[in-house]
């Protein structure tokens, strides 16, 4: 996919944003640092944010998430007038070493530097999870696709990074896809979570706007197995696990990459809802043929145990297949990535335009909800090239009988780039 031009932003709108993220400014202030305590030992929870890898990809997936994306803001907000490449790659290298002065303290369960233009008028502090073990927090970033144009670094953009297409089905709302930084928190305490956000959303006044923001969950069962998504079944079965090869070549970008981004990954993100009340009228046999799976142990429909390899060529007595042609298990099977997906759940919307539904792919077109349920799943995907991730979309758009009960709503895909070096900071380049 070609990149966006560049006119495809609306210098007004960037700066009538900002305007109403600087009023906010008295809120979202920093913390002063004063005799910084030493970090909890590794066992308190903490995960470390300096090394090779960006930590929240092969880290130990933790029960709460937020996504959030942000815009880079191409005029000057006090002038209006159009920033230069220069400018912005500047304003681009001083954002992504606040974060990880930020991100380096927070993870280690320090009080972050602290905030430009905090006034004595101001708390010198948030509060926001004060007292609270770090409950592993880890905090991820990655970079759109728009951000290496417009700072003029075209040279060392990754290869593969692109604006992700738009499939056959789609329903994208803008105010749930793209986005040129984002920001994957997550932490076994959701404060936590929302404490982290609230510190590195205060950073970005002046040079970026929010575009949006997603909360997940996911819950272990307590013999430690996969978790469940809202379908009910077992999601994430068929990972690759970190570590072994299989996994570094799922998700690792090294082939013919800039020197800066080897050992960096792709994110791909989507918003995926899920029809939970047609779903909940299907059999039995329709929702385990839709997947390809038995539901209750989560092995395929031609095992008896979750990780038992699926049988394609299995014929079922009666004829056909066993495994539809059309599952969902035999159409992913072999794609490399590493999913690392949440649940979530927004109850009903009733926000005007973001309230509307279109009929489920197949349908007779009677199923139109004004108030649609928003749960489902946010799909996130470790990839070492996003062609994997589009080749399976397209096949999934064509054929997967699970398409009759997912709706994607939004999505984008990003560069992650490899880790801060000790005492370092992210960089692109």
């Amino acid at each position: 996919m070609a990149t966006p031009p560049v006119s495809r932003r609306a210098l007004v709108g960037s700066l009538a944003a900002t305007a109403a993220l600087a009023g906010a400014g008295g809120v979202l202030i920093g913390r002063t640092t004063g005799d910084e305590p030493e970090p909890p030992p590794a066992e308190s929870g903490t995960v470390p944010f300096h090394g090779t890898r960006q930590p929240g990809i092969d880290t130990p997936q933790q029960k709460h998430a937020l996504f959030a994306a942000f815009d880079l803001l191409i005029a000057d907000p006090r002038t209006g007038e159009r920033l230069t490449p220069e400018a912005l790659g500047k304003m681009t290298d001083e954002l992504l070493a606040d974060w990880s002065a930020v991100i380096a303290a927070l993870m280690a369960g320090r009080k972050p530097p602290p905030l430009k233009g905090t006034t004595p008028e101001q708390f010198p502090d948030d509060l926001t999870a004060e007292g609270l073990p770090t409950a592993k927090l880890t905090v991820t970033v990655g970079v759109g696709p728009w951000v290496f144009q417009v700072t003029g670094r075209q040279d060392r953009r990754p290869r593969r990074l692109a604006e992700l297409p738009s499939f056959p089905g789609d329903q994208l709302n803008p105010a749930w896809s793209g986005g040129d930084f984002l920001l994957q928190i997550c932490a076994d305490d959701p404060q936590v979570v929302s404490g982290a956000f609230l510190a590195l959303r205060a950073r970005v006044m002046g040079t970026c706007q929010l575009r949006w923001t997603q909360h997940g969950f996911l819950s272990k069962p307590a013999d430690g197995g996969t978790s469940r998504n809202l379908l009910g079944f077992k999601d994430g079965t068929a990972n690759p696990k970190p570590g072994d090869a299989a996994f570094d070549a799922a998700v690792w970008a090294t082939k013919d990459e800039p020197d800066w981004f080897a050992g960096g990954s792709y994110l791909v993100f989507r918003k995926i809802r899920m029809r939970l009340p047609e779903w909940s009228l299907a059999t039995a046999a329709e929702q385990e043929g839709s997947i390809g799976r038995k539901r209750d142990s989560g092995a395929p429909l031609t095992g008896t145990a979750e990780f038992d390899e699926p049988d394609l060529a299995a014929a079922a007595p009666a004829g056909g297949p066993v495994i539809p042609l059309d599952a969902h298990v035999r159409l992913v099977k072999g794609i490399p990535m590493f999913r690392r997906g949440y649940n979530y759940d927004y109850g009903f919307l009733t926000q005007g335009t973001l309230g509307t539904d279109d009929h489920a792919v197949g349908t007779d077109g009677h199923n139109h909800d004004k108030n649609p349920y928003d749960a489902g799943l946010l799909f996130t995907a470790y990839v070492a090239d996003p062609k994997s991730f589009i080749d399976a979309q397209n096949r999934m758009s064509a054929s997967d009988r699970l398409r009759d009960f997912l709706v994607n709503l939004g999505g984008a895909i990003f560069a992650v780039p490899p880790g801060a070096p000790e005492g370092g900071a992210l960089t692109i380049g």
